[in-house]
């Protein structure tokens, strides 16, 4: 790569090689062959790899000229150095490991353990004797799942940690019971469905069209499957640190009246949409 940094872009290429037969009649017969999910670990020696999630600044071009197809790489070494990389094909932070709640190998500990557990219960006792019949891990999970009792579920289904240890000395102030802290007119100055927010130069408010441009970072993969879609803002919001952000509904979806009706949308900062140019919203 050009300038002093002494940084090259490294290229891995996966292909699946197994020799082409007759085509499968069902979907058993095509996934013993399928490259289903491919997890590629690398590592380095003699140097070290850059964060593609959160590149010093002098890489950010060059990270933002990568293209990553099906997966997602990330700094994974677990002693918190840079000379081991995880690419996944999920979108996972930086040195990713399981969270403390997490009775065993699964998944991720949190919500989507609990999911998957609910799930692999919800088998038949024919299918939990064939799934243990094929794999010594398959089998030491199911007997881990079928015996959590209702404590370890229950940890599963999320948790809160706080950092640091600094209180305030004086004590917070009562709430008003009358009014909850989620409806708008807690405060009088923040209206949804009136506020405008400002972005290229262009007020964004209810009622505006906006092209859909996910950032590299959300933790929601499904949302890049919406770029370039176009939307139409229905409540410009505000987080917990007054950061604004917009509820939007997809402008092309022939059920969107029946999303809207229900409050259900979708939500983008502000840097993750553009203002429709005119002429340029259907």
């Amino acid at each position: 790569m050009p300038g002093p940094w002494q940084a090259v872009r490294l290229r891995v290429r996966v292909e699946n090689r197994t020799a082409p037969g007759a085509p499968p009649e069902h979907r058993e017969a095509a996934l013993p062959a399928a490259l289903v999910a491919t997890h590629l670990i690398l590592r380095i020696s003699g140097g070290e790899f850059v964060s593609m999630t959160d590149p010093p600044m002098w890489a950010k071009p060059a990270v933002d000229s990568c293209e990553n197809v099906g997966c997602w790489p990330v700094l994974a070494d677990p002693g918190g150095g840079r000379d081991v990389m995880l690419s996944a094909p999920i979108i996972l932070y930086d040195h990713p490991e399981l969270a403390p709640e997490s009775p065993g190998e699964l998944y991720d500990g949190t919500e989507i353990d609990e999911i998957l557990t609910l799930r692999t219960l919800a088998l038949s006792d024919d299918e939990k004797v064939e799934a243990r019949a094929t794999d010594p891990r398959a089998a030491a999970l199911i007997d881990r799942v079928e015996s959590l009792d209702a404590q370890a579920m229950g940890r599963m289904h999320g948790t809160i940690r706080f950092g640091g240890a600094a209180r305030s000395a004086e004590p917070p102030a009562e709430p008003d019971l009358d009014v909850p802290w989620w409806d708008p007119d807690a405060e009088a100055a923040v209206s949804p469905l009136t506020d405008t927010v400002n972005i290229a130069g262009r007020p964004v408010g209810r009622g505006s069209r906006v092209i859909l441009r996910p950032g590299k970072r959300r933790s929601d993969a499904q949302d890049m499957f919406l770029a370039g879609r176009v939307a139409e803002v229905q409540a410009v919001l505000l987080d917990v640190e007054d950061n604004p952000y917009l509820a939007v509904s997809l402008a092309d979806s022939p059920d969107e009246d029946i999303r809207i009706a229900h409050g259900r949308f979708l939500y983008f900062a502000t840097d993750e949409v553009e203002p429709c140019e005119a002429g340029a919203e259907t």
